[in-house]
């Protein structure tokens, strides 16, 4: 995808949201999904990834599965949670998203893409709380639900 994406003139932050929210999305199909076609059990079986840019540059990123047991809602994980937080990163990165069903059971969970930040998201590491280098200031990263508490402002001090 990145490969592409850049051979066709999309500029490179967008090009690294893009990946980002293409792994969330896959990495939840095959968490949360059933695969597409005749299987049943999660884990067995495919995903579909697609992307696409319109004529006004947009960028969307899809991922389609067989469906699950849920919907996919962004959660509220605990600080110390493991996981969670795929919607939310996704939610922070794209102008909108949602997800589609189909008629055959498919559902398909979608992304769009800009080169514009949603609000609240500044590309300089300055967020609206008056955060820090990196966007991270008492409330989290830049005031995303499930990393409030999280500081990450000493994790690379040793990285020369």
């Amino acid at each position: 995808m990145r490969e592409q994406l850049r051979g066709n003139g999309v500029s490179d932050a967008v090009v690294d949201d893009a990946v980002l929210i293409l792994s969330e999305l896959l990495s939840n199909a095959c968490r949360h999904g059933r695969p597409l076609g005749r299987h049943t059990d999660v884990g067995d079986g495919d995903i579909r990834a697609a992307w696409r840019v319109d004529t006004a540059g947009a960028l969307t990123v899809e991922v389609t599965d067989g469906g699950g047991p849920t919907r996919p809602v962004p959660a509220t994980p605990s600080v110390t949670a493991r996981g969670g937080r795929g919607l939310n990163i996704i939610s922070a990165l794209a102008q909108e998203w949602g997800v589609r069903d189909d008629s055959s059971g498919e559902v398909t969970v979608w992304a769009l893409v800009s080169s514009k930040k949603p609000p609240g998201i500044s590309g300089n590491g300055s967020g609206p709380n008056g955060s820090g280098a990196n966007g991270i200031d008492a409330n989290g990263i830049d005031g995303l639900t499930g990393f409030e508490g999280l500081d990450l402002s000493e994790a690379f001090d040793d990285v020369g």
